[in-house]
C-alpha cells in the first residue's frame, strides 16, 4: 500500500512522508542554521537514523543520536516511545550479530552480545539493521543509518527530528467517529476499533480486552497502552503557515 502518512520536521514544521523526510532533513535550511549556530569546543559524531515498523510503514521516526550513545540507550528510547508494556526482552541484529538486552548463551551457534556497545563501533552510514521487542508477541522494526555528521557535542544524546502524524482510524462499528480503543482479539479481523459511544455497547467481558488507540506499531498488542513520556502528536519547534505545508 502506498505510504501517505506524513510527519513534521522538527525545525521548520514542514510535512512530508517518510520517503521524502529523510531527504528534507539533510537539506532543511532551518536545521542547518540551527546546527551552525551551536557553540562549544567539544565535537561529536551524530548518526541520522530512520526507524520504521517492518510490516506497517505508517509508523516511523527520524532521530539524531550521538555516536557515543550505546545500543542500550537506543533500546531505552524505542521502549519509551513505542513499545514498553511488560518488560519484555529485546534484541538488535546487526551484521549477523545479535545484541540482546539480556544475552544468554544456549550453547548453539554464536552467543549473543550485550547492548553496551557504543554506536560508533557497530553502525556505519548506509546500513540497515533489525530490532525486535518481545520474543512472543513480537514487534519488529527496521532501522537505517541515513547520514552521519560531526558537530558540537550536546548534552542530550538523542533528538527526535520527525515522527509520523497519528493515523486516523475510524470506528469499526459505526464508521462515523474516530476510534478511541482497540479490542486486542477483534483487531486482527479488522473489526476491533471502537469510538467512545460504541465502547458503551460492549459487555463487561469485552471491555476488559480494550486497549487505547495510540501512535505506535505495538498498538493492540499484549498490554500496550501507549507512551507515558511522548505524546502521540509530535510538536515541531515552529508551525509553518498552511501554504508552506506539502
Amino acid at each position: 500500500m502506498e505510504q501517505k502518512i506524513k510527519g513534521k520536521c522538527k525545525y521548520c514544521g514542514a510535512e512530508y512522508t517518510i520517503g521524502y523526510m529523510g531527504k528534507h532533513l539533510k537539506s532543511c535550511r532551518m536545521r542547518q542554521s540551527k546546527l551552525s549556530s551551536e557553540k562549544g569546543t567539544k565535537k561529536c559524531g551524530y548518526f541520522l537514523l530512520k526507524i520504521y515498523a517492518k510490516y506497517d510503514r505508517d509508523y516511523w521516526l527520524f532521530i539524531e543520536i550521538s555516536e557515543n550513545a550505546t545500543l542500550m540507550n537506543l533500546d531505552d528510547f524505542l521502549r519509551d516511545i513505542w513499545l514498553e508494556c511488560c518488560g519484555h526482552l529485546s534484541a538488535f541484529e546487526i551484521d549477523g550479530i545479535s545484541y540482546e538486552v539480556a544475552p544468554y548463551d544456549d550453547g548453539f551457534g554464536e552467543p549473543a552480545e550485550d547492548m553496551n556497545h557504543k554506536l560508533k563501533t557497530v553502525l556505519r552510514t548506509g546500513m540497515t539493521f533489525d530490532y525486535e521487542y518481545d520474543f512472543g508477541s513480537t514487534t519488529e522494526l527496521k532501522i537505517s543509518v541515513e547520514d552521519y555528521r560531526i558537530g558540537t557535542q550536546k548534552k542530550e544524546k538523542l533528538t527526535i527530528l520527525s515522527r509520523n502524524n497519528p493515523p486516523v482510524i475510524m470506528c469499526s462499528n459505526c464508521g462515523k467517529k474516530p476510534a478511541a480503543a482497540v479490542h486486542a482479539e477483534y483487531m486482527w479481523d479488522g473489526d476491533g476499533f471502537f469510538c467512545e459511544d460504541c465502547i458503551k455497547t460492549l459487555d463487561d467481558d469485552e471491555q476488559e480486552f480494550l486497549l487505547d488507540v495510540c501512535n505506535s506499531p505495538r498498538m493492540g498488542v499484549c498490554a500496550y497502552n501507549g507512551s507515558d513520556i511522548y505524546p502521540d502528536q509530535f510538536v515541531p519547534d515552529v508551525e509553518p503557515p498552511a501554504s508552506k505545508k506539502s
